[in-house]
């Protein structure tokens, strides 16, 4: 098999990052609408927890983003929007995090491993995985062999 091919290829790795992604995404946010006082408690480090948190809301658009991202892996060319909608996902939830809960969590190494490791870090290999679906389905347009 050629090791450069003329036309851009999604690998299958590619679809285990979604999967993956999807999963993370899916089984934190399932845990902080579980168990979301108790982590803020832990979240907080000793400092105040305000009980008016939208713990709930916040995980459950987690829950839903997870949902995203993990149902584009099985798709991912003709799903291309999925992947764009589950980075916009991560996107608004790294704000709302970073503006509601670590303002009333206080900012330390607990607020900043959850807001690093389980929203902002996620988004470097989805944009690559978006970037490489989207130049392999303009390659297909292009070529008219996909119908959109």
């Amino acid at each position: 098999m050629d090791e450069n091919p003329s036309f851009p290829v999604f690998p299958m790795h590619f679809r285990g990052i979604l999967l993956l992604a999807g999963m993370y995404t899916l089984a934190w946010s399932a845990i902080i609408r579980l168990v979301g006082s108790s982590l803020m408690e832990w979240l907080a480090d000793g400092n105040a927890v305000i009980e008016s948190l939208p713990v709930n809301y916040y995980g459950g658009l987690g829950i839903l983003v997870g949902l995203m991202i993990f149902f584009s892996a099985f798709y991912p060319i003709s799903w291309v929007y999925l992947i764009i909608a589950g980075i916009t996902g991560k996107i608004i939830l790294a704000i709302w995090f970073g503006l509601d809960f670590v303002s009333a969590l206080g900012w330390n190494k607990r607020t900043a491993f959850m807001l690093i490791f389980n929203e902002i870090l996620w988004l470097i290999p989805l944009i690559v995985v978006f970037l490489r679906a989207l130049q392999v389905k303009n390659y297909l347009l292009d070529q008219g062999e996909m119908i959109d």
